[in-house]
């Protein structure tokens, strides 16, 4: 099994790529889900929120299709997976890492090792101690199990110590990072005993968050209700959650119109007529990137001068305008504007210009259509098409191909091309090195990276979060990532969301969905 680093979402609209819930979840869920649903299903009747509390009722386009996080991994799924998972970390509104299970951590004088001191009392909704021993157990199961989707994550550590309220880790190398990388996304921490049995765990989730599954039907629903136990109870205000996935885009406004839920992740085609229903329309800052990906070790795009043609030949506004109806933004990079990684020098460094690829390729010798690609996409897919029409007008004729398997050799490494976006990471390094890295998973051309990004990487882990220097030392990694011929990012689209005026604003934490402080008032 490659290594994971972030959700992949093939390139296809919006609404099917969040229902997919990223490849590995597409992978690994299927069968799973059809061989429990029957078990769960007899397990008595339906349970609902209790009547009258402050319910939350969530219309999720990434209802989980595992519930162990080792399995359902670092993709948009971890959002849900956190109304039962704490994490060491997790970030806050300026997606710096701050105390969640863990009250503070350490470095020794060297850098190459961490010591996380957790809260002192707290237990896992099974009564076992969320202590050292939780977390080495975390992350050994995360590093050793075999459908492990975080393994690639946790490459900086060695071995964990177990002391206690004090987990010890031990380092691979300085990485001043580890604070970023250990909150929700990669290592929401299960009890220990309810992982010993880990397909067990995955239909009876057990952890230490801010609330406990009551009832569970895989890829259908799950019913929560408020843990008194979670370290902020305090600031948790909503007693209850009934969590759904989302039915068709179209019914989800009329949904939340009737009261059937209050809260939904929406589909860009569909905010304008939650807008006019009265519906409050937010959009959750997130990093979201979809891009193109090319494979310097296949000709054509072992000339630079074919790679600079398609890098000229993208027009992103397009992207934008189609797929996210006006509500993503335009990009050359996987991280947003005003993000502490983002490179302002780096924006617009190869503009839409038809013109000048189509002379590109003319210097490469290639006259229109002598240039031939196929582009594998597991399911109908309007980002491919606009592909596929851009190309066309610079003279490279682009032939789109449906196969659910396309994941086989994209990792493989045997496409010559293919579209996917990711979701990030809260580890900015995590993110650059999944993407450019020579052994990045979603580095399409391994083991091909781009001059000076090893150093670069290396300079950034080496450099602690609250350094003066550690904003222009990422900037650079950044910038040396980019330098990259096998990526061409193309659009970022939202992470939009709507809700009924009963529910309060919610914490602007980039990616994560935090309910701390949220309330429910009045009905439904």
């Amino acid at each position: 099994m490659p290594p994971r680093l972030t959700t992949l979402r093939p390139g296809r609209h919006i609404r099917s790529a969040r229902r997919a819930g990223g490849l590995r979840s597409a992978a690994l869920g299927t069968a799973f889900v059809a061989l429990l649903a029957p078990a769960l299903s007899a397990c008595g009747g339906d349970v609902s929120a209790s009547s009258g509390s402050a319910t939350l009722k969530w219309a999720s386009s990434y209802f989980p299709a595992h519930w162990d996080p080792v399995v359902s991994g670092s993709g948009a799924q971890f959002r849900e997976l956190a109304l039962v998972y704490a994490s060491l970390t997790r970030t806050d509104e300026s997606g710096k890492a701050v105390p969640d299970l863990a009250e503070g951590w350490k470095y020794n004088a060297a850098g190459d090792r961490i010591t996380f001191h957790l809260r002192p009392g707290l237990k896992f909704s099974d009564g076992e101690p969320v202590d050292a021993t939780a977390v080495k157990a975390a992350v050994e199961r995360a590093k050793k199990q075999k459908n492990s989707a975080l393994f690639g994550d946790l490459t900086s550590i060695k071995s964990v110590d177990a002391d206690g309220l004090d987990a010890v880790l031990h380092l691979t190398q300085v990485d001043y990072q580890i604070p970023q990388l250990l909150g929700e996304r990669v290592l929401q921490i299960a009890s220990p005993k309810a992982a010993e049995d880990p397909a067990g765990l995955d239909q009876h989730p057990v952890g230490a968050g801010p609330f406990v599954v009551k009832q569970l039907v895989p890829g259908t629903k799950a019913v929560l209700t408020k843990n008194p136990g979670y370290w902020d109870a305090k600031n948790i205000h909503i007693d209850d959650v009934e969590l759904n996935s989302a039915p068709d885009t179209s019914t989800v406004v009329s949904g939340l119109q009737t009261g059937v839920y209050n809260f939904a992740d929406l589909d860009p085609s569909q905010a304008d007529a939650a807008k006019k229903a009265g519906l409050d329309v937010f959009s959750q800052p997130g990093f979201n990137a979809s891009n193109i990906s090319l494979n310097v070790n296949k000709a054509p795009f072992d000339d630079d001068r074919v790679v600079d043609a398609v890098r000229y030949a993208v027009n992103r506004k397009e992207f934008v305008d189609k797929l996210t109806f006006g509500y993503g933004e335009v990009t050359n990079q996987p991280f947003p504007r005003g993000y502490v990684a983002y490179d302002p020098k780096s924006e617009n460094a190869y503009p839409f210009n038809p013109d000048k690829a189509r002379k590109l390729l003319a210097d490469a010798g290639h006259k229109a259509g002598d240039i031939k690609l196929s582009l594998v996409v597991p399911a109908e897919d309007p980002q491919a098409e606009i592909v596929q029409s851009q190309l066309a007008a610079v003279g490279i004729k682009v032939t789109i191909k449906i196969d659910k398997n396309w994941a086989t050799p994209f990792f493989a490494k045997n496409l010559t091309f293919s579209l996917y976006s990711t979701t990030g990471r809260d580890s900015a390094v995590q993110t650059l090195t999944a993407h450019f890295g020579p052994n990045g998973p979603l580095n399409l051309s391994t083991p091909y990276e781009p001059d000076g990004f090893e150093e670069a990487v290396a300079k950034v882990r080496r450099t602690p979060l609250d350094s003066p220097k550690y904003t222009e030392t990422l900037r650079k990694a950044t910038r040396a990532g980019l330098g990259s011929k096998a990526l061409v990012f193309t659009y970022s689209a939202p992470n939009l969301f709507a809700k009924s005026k009963q529910i309060s604003g919610l914490p602007k934490n980039p990616a994560h969905i935090d309910w701390t402080g949220v309330t429910v008032n009045g009905a439904n």
